[in-house]
Order: structure tokens, then C-alpha cells, then sequence
């Protein structure tokens, strides 16, 4: 495991997984090596998230997942108070992360493990994952 990233106990998540595919496993269950995977453009270096199949910038189809530090900072955040998903505990975070790899590179997340009064902008993140079946790791944020 990276010294970027730790991993969360073993939980049985009330969170709705995603269904894992050739073309999202690099993302949901990279997390198992405990580095956030996301794809790098091989021609011009432009990290890109979410998921496609040509690069944004320079339109190569050179593409490949390599992990991220995994660190960045809070550029957005609301407190979730409604009960929308049964059995997940409210309020809770909903998060814009920007990563540390380049200005654009944003992740809407949850920071289950920071006091939501904690929470502020600019605020200093590092991932972690939380491990479900299927080897799913999802990657979720808390403050440094």
C-alpha cells in the first residue's frame, strides 16, 4: 500500500456499487494496491477523469490508468441531510475534490471520516478506500 493512501477497516457498504466493467475495473478496484488509478493521456500527459476513450486535449487514443498521489483539497462541498438511500446514515459530505496532478482533475466524493463541521474549502484531502465484495474499492477522501 502507497504511504499516499490508507485503507479503510473491512465494511459491508450500504452504498450503491457500480457495476464493474473492462472499462471502469482500473478505477472501482484499483484501490486494492491502495493508489487511486486514473487514466493519463501517453501523448501529452493530461490526466483524465471521468472515463474516456480519447484524450480532451490532444484527442490521442493513447490512454492508460497509472495511479495518482491521491492528495488535493476541497474546492466545493455540501452537507447531505436527506435520508435518500435506506440504512445510510445522514448528514453526510458530498465533496469536490481537486487532485494535486492538475488543476482540472476533479472527484465528487464522500469524506465519511472528517467531522462535517471540519469540512471547509481549501481544505487539505488524502483518499482512502473502502473495501466491498466483488473487490470493489471505493475511493473516498479524508482531511491530511
Amino acid at each position: 500500500m502507497s504511504d499516499t493512501a490508507t485503507a479503510a477497516p473491512k465494511a459491508a457498504s450500504r452504498r450503491a456499487l457500480p457495476r464493474i466493467t473492462e472499462v471502469n475495473a482500473y478505477f472501482w478496484c484499483g484501490g486494492a494496491d491502495g493508489n487511486l488509478h486514473l487514466l493519463q493521456c501517453g501523448a501529452c500527459k493530461t490526466w483524465i477523469h471521468p472515463y474516456a476513450a480519447r484524450c480532451p486535449k490532444c484527442r490521442s487514443a493513447d490512454i492508460a490508468p497509472q495511479p495518482v498521489s491521491g492528495r488535493g483539497h476541497v474546492v466545493g462541498f455540501t452537507v447531505n441531510a436527506q435520508p435518500w438511500i435506506p440504512g445510510v446514515e445522514v448528514p453526510y459530505v458530498v465533496a469536490m475534490v481537486q487532485l494535486d496532478e492538475q488543476p482540472d482533475l476533479r472527484m465528487v466524493t464522500n469524506m465519511p471520516r472528517t467531522p462535517i463541521a471540519d469540512v471547509h474549502i481549501g481544505q487539505r484531502v488524502k483518499v482512502f478506500f473502502e473495501p466491498n465484495p466483488n473487490d470493489i474499492f471505493l475511493p473516498l477522501f479524508e482531511a491530511e
